[in-house]
C-alpha cells in the first residue's frame, strides 16, 4: 500500500470522527462550532489528493 493511500485512509477516518463529534455535540454551540471547524480543516487537507498535478 502506498503512502498516499495510507494518508487518504487516515484523512477519511478523521472525517468520520469529525462527523461523529458533530452528531454528539448537537445542542452545544461551542462544541458544534469546534466540530464543524475540525471537519472543514480535514476537508481542506484533502484538497491536494483530488487536485490534478501540474507535473
Amino acid at each position: 500500500m502506498s503512502n498516499n493511500t495510507i494518508n487518504l485512509i487516515g484523512w477519511i477516518l478523521f472525517i468520520i470522527s469529525a462527523i461523529g463529534f458533530i452528531i454528539s455535540s448537537i445542542g452545544s454551540f461551542w462544541a458544534m462550532f469546534g466540530s464543524v471547524f475540525f471537519l472543514v480543516a480535514c476537508l481542506v487537507f484533502l484538497i491536494p489528493f483530488f487536485r490534478k498535478s501540474r507535473d
